[in-house]
């Protein structure tokens, strides 16, 4: 589990052909991977990747083909947002991740507003149910809140506002219209959909 709140910015080096998926080398110095232990998961760009080796200043992760057909990001060069696994007893600033992703949204906008930014992206429709006015969404492993959703015939536009601190420390702050991005829905929502889809099957008998 982790709690999207960005630990470090990570490089993505050449990625090394792995089958039909691919072996990532991510230099990140600023983690703090002296804890990090082979087998151990971190959250790269909001998807729970394992250690598979690592140095001082780097780790490597394989993504298998599956993953890669359902995330975006994590088989070019860039920067990657990274999260360690959260430990029993930390403190949960954002909201609880689970580093598996949901669907892959597309960037409508990202402009300043004032002091702040405000990012619109276009989220699979697939996922609209989960979506609510000041719910919790995960953004490229970012725990944000929802400023207001907009159904539509085809998809749901997702409005969210960025403090400057949360565009600094991430790399939110390199999207731009068409961008795409990692989405994972709140834990909770996705248990409460649950529930009432079966309670509605209950009340039939």
């Amino acid at each position: 589990m982790f709690t999207g709140i960005i630990q470090a910015i990570g490089k993505v080096r050449e990625p090394e052909k792995l089958g039909n998926g691919v072996r990532l080398t991510i230099l990140a110095p600023d983690l703090g991977l002296e804890d990090v232990k082979i087998g151990d998961s971190i959250a790269v760009n909001g998807a729970c990747m394992t250690v598979v080796d690592k140095t001082d200043r780097e780790f490597k992760v394989d993504v298998s083909a599956e993953s890669l057909s359902k995330t975006t990001g994590l088989d070019t060069f860039g920067e990657v947002n990274l999260e360690k696994a959260m430990r029993l007893g930390d403190r949960v600033d954002g909201h609880l991740v689970s580093g598996h992703v949901d669907g892959v949204g597309q960037v409508e906008s990202m402009e300043p507003v004032a002091e702040s930014w405000k990012l619109v992206v276009r989220a699979p429709r697939k996922l609209s149910p989960y979506l609510a006015y000041k719910g919790s969404i995960t953004v490229n492993g970012v725990s944000l809140t929802i400023n207001s959703v907009e159904d539509t015939a085809l998809d749901t536009l997702v409005s969210i506002n960025l403090i400057p601190h949360t565009v600094e420390v991430t790399t939110l702050k390199n999207l731009k219209a068409q961008s795409y991005v990692n989405l994972e829905i709140d834990t909770i929502a996705r248990y409460v959909e649950r529930m009432m889809a079966l309670k509605d099957e209950d009340s039939l008998f």
